[in-house]
């Protein structure tokens, strides 16, 4: 049996005097990962950040870490280091049980949090024009690490997390799971005895998450470093964890094996509503031969998008597919007129008008953008207004009062939300949110703007089953009472199947294969289906 670590005693949490976490008890010992499972708006992430001590404090309970403290130089090792010398300064490491939100010494409790480290979703804060090995050494140096030491140990990490072949790329060349595991080597770089990591393969395509999970696995292992994995991805628990709570509106609804915690979360996942099928109208969209170019100080000149060539119809579900780095986010930013191409041609119809979208200008590209809404992957909100300034007028639109709570509540409930959630969450700011409940009201965002063509990328990367299910349905809603158009970027093969008319997959910046879905879906190679198959939920 492993020593504690982590005594999670009694713990509650409100927001505006609503209880957001109810009594929550449990334990995590040394090594043990964790995981927290549940539907978008359980209290996940809200429990993440108070037993990392961030934010706010908890409104009831106590979190208390079980470690021991050397009084020479303040440093915190693991508990079941009791006795042994101190690895900074030679001295006795000494029990100490320390209540995170109530130490009455600072410099123990900022000590704590420094053998603490976190991952969060939908984000990977990196050096974006720094090499990887860069931004493991800011890292490095962050904490003091000798420096006559550094280069070598950050080499140790990168190849830690297997990337020592990508040791010396910018990182914004890198894909979205490079970025993860050097975001990885940077956390880890501060030797902590404690991870939180916070949906952190949510937007990574199946076969890139199960990488990062390997890597997280080895890392408790190696570094015997307690974990906690916050995900509302059955898959992602039960690759990673070794035991699993399932939260439910705030309290634990059941603690135990990730099998039986994953049943039980499992057993209201229902997709009976059914849709007609959709006479599609004339063509919206017509893309020639397009080609975008960049130039890497890596990788000399590298084509994002190499020569594609596509139409989209009016009302239709239009899906692009295909592995990491395949093109998909550099094509869709083409689409919203937010990324020149280096060459080819893009129309977009508005009413009668074709518009060209590599010509600038308010008659030209400008015209277009204005009925174009996208929704990109790493979207963000306003973090100083409430959701109803969200919806509004922080984006341009000038409503009365009374017209502008009425169309936020129509509009959140075409994002998913039920009518009695959007009226609870129009006075709220995006922090007292979920990521699945802020996804949602960033998509509500898009969709008040009224466009005629929606962009979605990945739009269902951090969401738990069931809200999947509510914004499969708003997307299906809102071409059947709108007549919206929308091009799905995703490797959410389900989402893909489910929803979309005919989809295109993209391999190095080409489209490959065009047509309706289930016969493009057929010819995916092992590989591909390996890497796009989104596990079930």
């Amino acid at each position: 049996m492993k020593a504690p670590l982590i005594t999670v005693d009694n713990l509650s949490m409100d927001f505006d005097g609503t209880r957001v976490l109810k009594n929550i008890s449990f334990e995590i010992a040394e090594g043990e990962i964790v995981g927290i499972i549940g539907r978008s708006g359980a209290g996940k992430t809200v429990l993440m950040h108070l037993m990392r001590g961030v934010e706010q404090p908890p409104t009831s309970g106590r979190i208390i870490y079980h470690v021991t403290a050397c009084p020479e130089c303040d440093s915190i090792d693991l508990g079941s280091a009791a006795g042994k010398p101190c690895p900074k300064c030679g001295g006795d490491l000494v029990a100490r049980d320390i209540d995170l939100w109530n130490e009455r010494d600072e410099r123990l409790q900022r000590s704590l949090m420094r053998r603490t480290a976190i991952m969060f979703q939908r984000t990977f804060a990196l050096y974006g024009d720094d090499r990887v090995i860069e931004n493991v050494l800011n890292a490095l140096d962050d904490i003091g690490y000798p420096a006559d030491k550094a280069i070598n140990r950050a080499a140790d990490l990168i190849d830690e997390v297997r990337l020592s072949h990508r040791m010396m790329h910018i990182a914004r060349d890198l894909s979205g799971g490079e970025k993860q595991r050097v975001v990885l080597a940077r956390q880890l770089a501060k030797e902590p005895f404690m991870l939180f990591a916070d949906e952190p393969t949510g937007t990574l395509d199946p076969g890139t998450a199960r990488i990062v999970h390997t890597m997280l696995i080895e890392a408790a292992e190696k570094n015997n470093m307690g974990i906690v994995v916050t995900s509302h991805i059955s898959q992602v628990i039960e690759d990673v964890a070794d035991r699993a709570i399932l939260l439910v509106d705030g309290s634990i609804a059941k603690m135990g094996s990730p099998k039986e915690v994953i049943t039980e979360f499992m057993k209201d996942y229902d997709d009976t509503e059914r849709f007609e099928e959709t006479e599609l109208g004339d063509k919206v969209v017509s893309a020639r031969d397009l080609i975008k170019r960049y130039i890497s100080v890596d990788r000399g000149v590298v084509k994002a998008v190499n020569g594609v060539t596509f139409d989209v119809y009016t009302k239709e579900i239009f899906g692009i597919i295909g592995k990491s780095g395949a093109g998909k986010t550099t094509l869709s930013g083409i689409l919203a007129g937010l990324i020149e191409p280096t060459s080819g041609e893009i129309n977009v119809r508005i009413g009668d008008d074709w518009i060209d979208m590599t010509k600038p200008g308010v008659d030209k590209r400008g015209r277009a953008t204005e009925y174009i809404g996208l929704l990109h992957q790493e979207y963000d909100l306003f973090p100083h207004r409430n959701i109803l300034d969200n919806l509004t007028d922080a984006i341009g639109l000038e409503f009365p009062k009374e017209l502008a709570m009425r169309k936020g509540l129509i509009t959140l409930k075409m994002a998913g939300f039920t009518d009695e959630k959007s009226r609870e969450i129009l006075e709220r700011m995006p922090s007292q949110l979920s990521e699945g409940e802020r996804h949602r009201v960033a998509l509500a965002q898009v969709l008040i703007r009224e466009p005629r063509i929606v962009i979605l990328d990945e739009p269902t990367g951090t969401m738990d089953p069931i809200t999947k299910i509510d914004v499969k349905h708003s997307i299906l809603h809102a071409r059947e009472e709108m007549e919206e158009t929308f091009i799905v970027v995703s490797h959410d093969m389900d989402l893909v199947r489910d929803i979309c008319d005919r989809i295109a997959l993209m391999r190095g910046g080409k489209i490959v294969q065009i047509g309706k879905t289930a016969e493009v879906l057929a010819i995916l190679t092992e590989e591909e289906k390996k890497h796009m198959s989104q596990p079930a939920a």
